[in-house]
């Protein structure tokens, strides 16, 4: 694995996920809020460590930046092992993404009507994640076939 290709196409697929969720939430009202569960879990955080809450916009930046840097991390994942099964791995990292963002807010004790509350949200919310883990995988498949080797 290349490191720097491998986080490089975490971040693609990152991003990707990001902006999918930032748009389609701007267009419907009913669409996955995924970021909520970010908020939700931070605050309890902060709360727990006792130390001060930021603002409802700040929140949302240091949970946007979090989302982004861990989601990067885990879709770099899909850089393991052979290059040429990475968008196999991207897809499969997407799809367990997805269904932990369905499954796991309410075993963790947080809210999971932002991710689960209709099956359309469902849908999307495993959707969304999958063609991140997609992007991951081409992305770092499409740099590892670029790379000279000497």
């Amino acid at each position: 694995m290349k490191l720097g290709t491998a986080l490089t196409g975490g971040l693609a697929g990152a991003v990707t996920l990001n902006v999918l969720h930032e748009a389609y939430r701007q267009v419907d009202k009913d669409a996955p809020k995924i970021h909520l569960i970010g908020e939700e879990a931070l605050t309890k955080m902060l709360k727990a460590a006792d130390l001060p809450l930021p603002n409802n916009e700040e929140l949302y930046k240091w949970t946007l930046a979090g989302d982004i840097l861990s989601n990067a991390a885990y879709f770099s994942l899909a850089g393991t092992g052979n290059y040429k099964n990475a968008v196999k791995r991207g897809l499969f990292l997407g799809l367990a993404a997805g269904a932990g963002a369905v499954f796991m807010p309410e075993k963790m004790g947080l809210n999971n009507a932002p991710s689960s509350r209709t099956t359309e949200t469902k849908i999307l919310t495993v959707l969304w994640y999958t063609l991140g883990g997609l992007a991951a995988g081409i992305t770092i498949k499409f740099l590892r076939k670029k790379t000279v080797k000497f």
